[in-house]
């Protein structure tokens, strides 16, 4: 155990953790900061545990970090037994549980965390065999196993290409060598086409060539396309043949079905989900209130510090000092009263925890047994496919299943008297720690007050005091009495007997008989008990039958609808199409020439003689722009040598006048204008 603290506390003082922990200190922990180290191991594991374990609640704390521990396949000391106390130990904090934890998570971090980052894509989420039977459900669930087997192989690769020891010095080799085939292939093409070229009709036959590859590619297409719609019809039987099974057991457990023992399997079914409504549910919902608002008074209160948690502690101890003294003085009162009321309120509680176990185990029964039906239709689809088979059926299922349901009753009972065993022994071990944890804490305490008065050892000796003086009373009691007073207690009680005796006489032949009468009764109500259970379980299953027909028909009946409402909306436009179409006809039929103009037809006939026209005068426009556009771009283009001309000219006489002298006048407009039309 110290060699395995030592590992703990060395790997917690490295990184990332940097704890500065030693031996004495991390052994002083307490279970919450304990508990808070191993949620900081496991969030370095999966950085989706960072979380507070003081904003947190126990239970919550307790199933995450245990859905944690057995996604990384962390097997607990011990026998599977010992998984409850695992868990309590792993709620409370408890060192024997933790320390081997933190051993078995730091020895192999980087395992654990590769694990934990497969586990978040390669977990399989499963879906009921009744939601695949839906296509667009069986499509997506079939595309996320595509996906998952793809990002398999892929993160194999990823790992093979991490371990190969590829350099960056070789890829780059790599690269160039390809460059240089690249070339040579660009180089062997030029000459094939060199050679292609001088070959009569080359290019009809690299078209050619090119639809081959086209039809080729197709007939592969078209290939797969066929494979891929054999197996769609391959499944569609199937699910046919499926879907026909299902008829056929619903219709024959129609058959058998009764009105009177459908309205007791629906009136039992009422009580149930009444006490779950009146009872479980509205106590549920008052607990979560509960803590919602414990929550929110925590949330809206400022952070504590240290001092604030030392006037808490301070506080906390006043009041435990208050109650042990509040316990000392009802204990000195010896209250029967409120011992008998104690008592009664344990066992209420006792049974009302044990209707609420009942209620969720009836809830899982159930949810079982829909299971296990769908499993037994799956599986009887099978072997009818696979061997050809029935199964048992009439008599022999019957006595099967008679077989089957005495044992069950047998196991029922078993199971019934070991929890309520179970219950009882839990109840019972846990009152007797707190009165030995009460005892010795009172025992510590007038200890610690003998002490404090300075005499030790005073309550004992008390008590051997007491008891020594009580057998000498005793003693001298006894030796008081006298034989006289002896044979008078003997006669009186003599008389006593005999008379309890003549008065008891009648009650015991009562009681006699209502024992036998017990018995019977007992006898009677087992076996009403059995018949009960096996009727029930068969109403069970033909509800279950029945309400997958009820689904089946209903989901038909919708699509009837909607095929219904479809055909009715096309019913309506093709009216609305075929009233246009007579009204159309009558208008240009009629001699009326307004009506006629009415007409979608003038209407069009009218407008595309109005285009026509207007095409008329757009290609006459674009005839005449197309004449004059030659002789126009040769006068723009006059223009154009002229103003570089004439700009020309500008610059050689600005350039001459600035050569003469600072003095003359500037040119005058007629000067320049002479200038220009010099040649």
């Amino acid at each position: 155990m110290s060699d395995q603290i030592k590992f703990i506390v060395d790997n917690l003082n490295k990184e990332p953790f940097r704890k500065n922990y030693n031996l004495i200190t991390f052994d002083s922990l307490e279970p919450m900061q304990l508990l808070q180290v191993l949620n900081d191991v496991l969030a370095e594991i999966d950085p989706k545990q960072v979380v507070d374990i003081r904003e947190e609640m126990p239970e919550q704390t307790a199933k995450r970090m245990l859905s944690l521990l057995g996604i990384l396949k962390y097997k607990p000391p011990g026998n599977a037994t010992d998984m409850s106390t695992f868990r309590q130990g792993l709620v409370i904090g408890s060192k024997p549980v933790i320390y081997p934890v933190l051993h078995w998570l730091l020895q192999r971090t980087n395992e654990l965390k590769k694990r934990a980052y497969l586990a978040r894509f390669l977990i399989k989420l499963e879906v009921p065999s009744e939601f695949l039977q839906d296509e667009t459900v069986a499509d997506t669930n079939k595309q996320y196993e595509e996906l998952m087997e793809a990002f398999k192989t892929l993160h194999k690769e990823c790992e093979q290409l991490k371990t190969s020891g590829f350099s960056t010095a070789e890829i780059r080799r790599d690269i160039s060598a390809m460059e240089e085939e690249k070339d040579q292939l660009i180089k062997r093409v030029e000459r094939l086409k060199k050679r292609v070229e001088t070959v009569q009709n080359h290019q009809r036959m690299l078209k050619i060539a090119r639809q081959l590859r086209v039809e080729k590619e197709r007939e592969e297409f078209l290939a797969q396309q066929k494979q891929e719609q054999k197996n769609q019809l391959f499944h569609a039987v199937q699910r046919l043949q499926r879907i026909q099974n299902q008829l056929k057991s619903m219709r024959h457990a129609a058959a058998d079905a009764k009105p009177e023992s459908l309205m007791k399997r629906l009136e039992e079914e009422i009580k149930f989900n009444s006490y779950m409504v009146t009872e479980k549910f509205p106590k549920e919902l008052e607990n979560k209130k509960k803590e919602s608002h414990f929550l929110q008074k925590v949330v809206s209160e400022p952070a504590m510090g240290h001092s604030d948690l030392l006037e808490l502690e301070s506080k906390i101890n006043e009041i435990n000092k208050q109650i042990n003294q509040l316990i000392e003085k009802k204990m000195m009162r010896n209250e029967p009263v409120e011992g008998k009321l104690s008592l009664y309120r344990q066992q209420a509680s006792i049974i009302s925890r044990k209707k609420e176990a009942k209620a969720e185990e009836l809830q899982e029964a159930k949810e079982k047994l829909a299971n296990l039906e769908r499993e037994v239709s799956v599986k009887t689809n099978q072997t009818r496919e696979f061997d050809g088979t029935e199964v048992l059926k009439g008599d022999e299922f019957k006595r099967y299943v008679s077989k089957l349901r005495s044992k069950s009753t047998v196991f029922k009972k078993k199971h019934q008297i070991i929890a309520e065993f179970k219950a009882e022994f839990g109840l019972l071990q846990r009152t007797e720690e707190l009165l030995k944890q009460r005892h010795e804490n009172i025992q510590h305490q007038l200890q610690t007050i003998e002490e404090k008065k300075g005499v030790s050892g005073y309550s004992y000796t008390q008590e051997e005091l007491e008891r020594v003086s009580a057998l000498k009373s005793e003693v001298d009691e006894m030796k008081g009495r006298t034989l006289d007073d002896m044979s008078e207690m003997v006669k009186k009680l003599n008389s006593l007997v005999s008379e309890k005796k003549s008065a008891l006489a009648p009650v015991i032949k009562e009681l006699r008989q209502l024992r036998q009468k017990c018995q019977e009764l007992t006898q009677e109500c087992d076996e009403k008990k059995s018949q009960y259970d096996s009727c029930a379980a068969g109403l069970e299953s033909n509800r279950s039958k029945l309400e997958q027909e009820v689904r089946g028909l209903r989901e038909e009946c919708l699509q009837e609808e909607s095929r219904y409402h479809y055909t009715n909306c096309m019913i309506k436009n093709l009216e609305v199409q075929l009233r246009r179409a007579t009204n159309e006809m009558k208008a240009y039929v009629s001699a009326d020439q307004q009506e006629k103009r009415k007409a979608i037809r003038e209407q069009y006939t009218k407008n595309i003689a109005e285009q026509e026209n207007l095409g008329k005068k757009l290609r006459e426009k674009q005839k005449a722009v197309r004449e004059s556009h030659g002789p126009n771009m040769k006068q723009v283009k006059m223009w154009r040598d002229f103003e570089q001309l004439m700009e020309c000219k500008k610059q050689c006489f600005l350039k001459q006048q600035s050569q003469n002298s600072i003095g003359q006048l500037a040119p005058t407009e007629e000067e320049l204008v002479t200038f220009f039309l010099q040649d």
